[in-house]
């Protein structure tokens, strides 16, 4: 049969067209043949998409606790990244396939890059290497290897740089494209930390400093320089103006936010006593520069309900969107960061199994990310 027309045009013709679409058109049309796959992997038009189109910004889902615990899965059989794109309403899904890892568990982004904890076939399952992709472009680079109990106590961040933590209650493992090892220092939080992030050149986290009877949390930081100094690592950020901001929410979780803010995200308690039920889920906001709490938006009774019988709840997102999750809740509440408390919607069409809280992160996808 004759060749279709259309490849019959010059590369730069074809490469003028497929400049016009939008990115996720782009990335579909890799999948349609040989050439088109050529065209839009070269390196020409990668560097001349990344400079014309905004990255897309997406919901990544990670795997359930479940699946994640299965060793037994064969090489990246049926592995996958199943991400939605809140602007188009639409979940797309990533093969994750091309990585020679088994168990593949997806748990950070940065940069339009992905980290995924993964298992050798060559290797004894005690260890685990942590893998830096694209799921757009395929390509990946594997860092060294860690034992099994770093990927299952550790959480895993990444900066704007690419600079990767593994921060645990006791230590923090820390690797850079410039030192090309894990550097490992000890760590002076008084509890685990709960949804650190980065935020600059500054960690965050929430720790448990109260007894196991009443939880009392508090905002912990460290500057990344500072990681060679144990006795100055963290320490507790607060103010006497802050008052009962902590003393007011459930399970309280860190999220990071537009530019120098952090949210944080609890049930709000109905009143002080011990075992308090919650009237609904807040959203504060804290200006990282002025170091001044405000509300930036309270869950609706409508959607709230499905999350009140609920002992926990989950939150991931960044930056105007955060996403919510509970037990036996089969889809996401998604909150958008407006005027008058935010936007509220439902996220339908949750590609997960089992009844278990959906975790995830946002990743903003783009093809010229280079791990």
């Amino acid at each position: 049969m004759d060749a279709p027309s259309i490849c019959a045009l010059p590369q730069d013709t074809l490469q003028q067209i497929f400049s016009s679409l939008p990115l996720r058109q782009i990335i579909v049309c890799r999948s349609v043949c040989k050439l088109f796959n050529q065209i839009l992997t070269s390196p020409s038009f990668v560097h001349h998409i990344s400079t014309q189109k905004p990255p897309l910004s997406l919901l990544a889902l990670r795997p359930s606790h479940h699946r994640r615990h299965h060793h037994h899965v064969s090489l990246s059989t049926h592995s996958a990244l199943h991400v939605f794109d809140p602007n188009q309403n639409q979940w797309l899904r990533f093969d994750l396939g091309f990585l020679p890892f088994r168990s593949l568990h997806p748990v950070a982004s940065s940069q339009g890059l992905v980290y995924v904890w993964g298992e050798s076939p060559d290797s004894p399952e005690s260890n685990k290497s942590l893998i830096a992709c694209n799921p757009l472009t395929r390509q990946f680079k594997v860092l060294p290897q860690l034992g099994s109990a770093w990927s299952k106590h550790g959480s895993v961040l990444v900066d704007s740089v690419n600079r990767v933590m593994v921060l645990t209650e006791l230590a923090a493992l820390f690797y850079s494209n410039s030192v090309h090892c894990w550097l490992k220092f000890s760590s002076n939080l008084p509890s685990k930390p709960r949804s650190p992030l980065i935020m600059s050149d500054s960690m965050y986290a929430l720790c448990d400093v109260g007894s196991p009877w009443r939880s009392q949390w508090k905002l912990f930081t460290c500057k990344l320089s500072t990681l060679k100094n144990p006795q100055q690592f963290w320490y507790c950020l607060e103010k006497h103006e802050w008052g009962d901001v902590f003393d007011i929410l459930k399970r309280p979780r860190l999220v990071r936010g537009i530019g120098n803010r952090v949210l944080m995200i609890g049930g709000l308690k109905s009143s002080y006593s011990l075992n308090s039920s919650c009237s609904t889920i807040i959203i504060l906001r804290l200006d990282l520069d002025l170091l001044e709490w405000e509300e930036a938006g309270r869950m609706p009774g409508a959607i709230y309900k499905f999350f009140q019988e609920s002992s926990k709840f989950k939150v991931f997102g960044m930056g105007d969107k955060v996403c919510f999750s509970a037990k036996r809740v089969e889809k996401l509440a998604l909150w958008e960061c407006g005027r008058g408390g935010g936007d509220w919607r439902w996220i339908d069409g949750l590609a997960t199994s089992g009844d278990g809280p959906s975790r995830g992160f946002v990743l903003e996808a783009r093809l010229n990310a280079v791990p």
